[in-house]
């Protein structure tokens, strides 16, 4: 049994985070509506359901993660304890989602570099938001 309740207390402490993380991304819509039709096939009424989770959203600023999670490992510890088939579609709902939050996801990343010396910036990444690099100012030849 204890090994039981550690497992449902790592998935629900996974979860939670995971749920959290997601209410700042894009794809927080889905990731809502999943997370909804998972406490409603456990007898939570779908409106409450939905209408806590934009509660947790909206003070996650004022708050902070840790407490939102809290409360979000706290139901689904519960959720998980009452229905041990929730295990595996808490899995899968997890599974799915983008890692982070981001609405985006992640892989493998392959950059080569060729054709030279590269006289400016040289990025690798997976992922890159706006990146501005300014252009260096125009000399006043006047003053060589």
């Amino acid at each position: 049994m204890v090994r039981m309740d550690a497992e449902v207390a790592a998935l629900a402490a996974a979860g939670a985070t995971a749920v959290v993380e997601q209410m700042a991304g894009d794809a927080w819509a889905q990731v809502r509506d999943r997370v909804v039709a998972f406490f409603a096939r456990r007898g939570g009424e779908e409106t409450a359901v939905e209408g806590e989770l934009e509660t947790s959203r909206e003070e996650l600023p004022a708050v902070g993660q840790a407490d939102v999670e809290a409360m979000w490992r706290i139901r689904l510890r519960r959720a998980l304890a009452a229905d041990p088939s929730a295990a595996a579609e808490l899995r899968a709902i997890l599974d799915d989602l983008p890692p982070g939050g981001s609405g985006q996801r992640t892989g493998d990343v392959h950059n080569v570099i060729s054709g030279g010396v590269q006289h400016g910036p040289v990025i690798q990444a997976g992922n890159v938001g706006p990146v501005t690099f300014g252009a260096p100012e125009p000399r006043d030849s006047t003053q060589d």
